[in-house]
């Protein structure tokens, strides 16, 4: 049943590190049912200006206004990418949110480190979540069998990316809206709290993994509905 009326009802959900776009099947779903027209963004993850190009390509066929979510490192992708005109609101979702100048890498400056969040990098720059630290660290919320398909089907990123600086914050311009997960083990929680605080965002907290965008699809869903419905009010 559409229940989005005539406003806003484009959604494009862009994917972090160490995933691939399957991981929103059940925010897509739920969107879907509620009327949205939905698309999901296959970032390659090989360096922020693959990631973005992918993530405008997407914008590009939208119909108009649209919501642009970002999970994780997908927050740095539609910081740069949300300057797209069919952008009308950003949607963090336990996601990193750079400024005009500053790359991935610094928004870690000054926080927590967080142990059970461990990388292993290859000599080609691109880096896994590993193994034995994988279940803990990222999808803690998950089932066993989810969590285990998660880590064995790991997309790598190139490491390179989180020194790449971001040209335009969108969020500068855009309204935007956060969902932060208390139980992430990837970011320190002040920092999250920072980065989302310091965008203006509208801030939703749920009791949940690093891999809230997988495990909470209803809150996350909710959140997107109202980013939308407010969205649309202010462009009204």
């Amino acid at each position: 049943m559409n229940t989005t009326g005539r406003g806003i009802t484009n959604v494009v959900l862009a994917h972090g590190a160490f995933a691939d776009g399957s991981g929103w099947r059940g925010v897509y779903d739920n969107l879907t049912a509620r009327g949205y027209r939905v698309s999901v963004v296959q970032n390659p993850l090989t360096s922020l200006v693959d990631d973005v190009a992918a993530t405008t390509r997407v914008l590009d066929l939208q119909d108009g206004p649209t919501i642009l979510v970002g999970h994780s490192w997908g927050g740095t992708v539609i910081t740069e990418a949300g300057t797209h005109p069919n952008v009308a609101g950003l949607v963090y979702v336990s996601a990193l949110v750079p400024d005009s100048g500053e790359s991935s890498a610094q928004q870690y400056e000054g926080f927590a480190a967080t142990p059970n969040f461990v990388l292993d990098i290859g000599d080609d720059g691109y880096g896994f979540i590993n193994r034995e630290k994988f279940a803990i660290g990222f999808a803690a919320d998950a089932s066993d069998a989810d969590a285990a398909f998660l880590r064995d089907s790991q997309v790598p990123i190139n490491m390179s990316v989180f020194s790449t600086p971001v040209t335009d914050a969108a969020w500068r311009e855009k309204p935007s809206w956060a969902v932060i997960a208390t139980e992430d083990q990837a970011f320190d929680q002040a920092m999250l709290l920072h980065m989302a605080k310091r965008a203006g965002a509208e801030i939703t907290t749920v009791s949940a993994s690093h891999a809230l965008f997988m495990t909470q699809p209803g809150v996350v869903s909710d959140v997107i509905v109202t980013a939308a419905q407010s969205a649309t009010r202010t462009a009204a």
